[in-house]
């Protein structure tokens, strides 16, 4: 009874133009299986994918707020030559540079068309076979405790916990990480990005969820109604959804 982070959900006035900005941005494609614009690895429509974890781009009526995102993604280059080229091609498709404090660091931070931010990283060893998404990054209090929470929420292997960073991976390899980051600021509007879990093939999902809230999650009502899967938050406050099976 183990779940796994299968796709990273962004909120988008215009889901399908964030959708391309994103398959550009990853070289992947943009699929529209239904309301939503899945982004995934190219070779047709695998959902979910084995080893990436896909983007999935959900129209909303509200437009985002100014407060900077509390999850966002990593991007992998493999040297400074690519870095420079990936920036400069992301800012061609509509990228803006974004100022979130960081200062003077190696990698480049900006936001995609409707201002949702990530990071184009310098060159890093440890992220040399992950894909084009190094890391998906969650802001936190206290990550020792948010990996203790996602690692017994997920079947993602510890990697590293400190007092300032930790990081969780697939035990299968490839693919991104998943990593806490401490940060001074807390949360105060709804997530406008926030993961998708999902169990194995004869798992019950029902006792999936008691076990999250066991281990410190919180039912969350959107208002989404009778639907196949179960809103929650972790312990920090963070929105994230378990999906039924297909």
């Amino acid at each position: 009874m183990a779940l796994r982070p299968v796709q990273l959900v962004i909120k988008a006035l215009d889901a399908s133009a964030v959708g391309r900005f994103w398959a550009e941005a990853l070289g992947w494609t943009a699929y529209s299986p239904g309301v939503t614009t899945y982004v995934g690895p190219p070779g047709g429509l695998v959902r979910p994918d084995p080893v990436a974890v896909g983007v999935d781009v959900v129209p909303v009526p509200e437009p985002r707020t100014t407060t900077k995102n509390r999850v966002h993604l990593d991007l992998a280059t493999t040297s400074a030559a690519h870095q420079a080229e990936l920036v400069a091609r992301l800012r061609a498709l509509g990228a803006t540079p974004a100022d979130v404090g960081q200062g003077d660091v190696p990698w480049t931070v900006l936001a995609d068309p409707e201002g949702n931010e990530f990071c184009v990283l310098e060159p890093r060893e440890v992220y040399r076979d992950t894909g084009p998404i190094a890391a998906v990054v969650v802001d936190c209090a206290d990550p020792r405790a948010m990996a203790r929470f996602w690692g017994g929420a997920t079947d993602w292997t510890l990697h590293e916990a400190t007092d300032d960073h930790a990081v969780l991976r697939s035990a299968k390899g490839g693919g991104p990480y998943l990593e806490f980051l401490r940060t001074p600021d807390v949360k105060t509007v709804p997530d406008r990005v926030h993961l998708d879990l999902l169990p194995y093939p004869g798992d019950d999902r029902a006792a999936d969820v008691a076990r999250l809230r066991a281990l410190g999650a919180t039912d969350l009502d959107l208002g989404q109604g009778d639907v196949p899967w179960t809103c929650l938050t972790d312990p920090e406050g963070h929105e994230f959804r378990v999906l039924a099976l297909p």
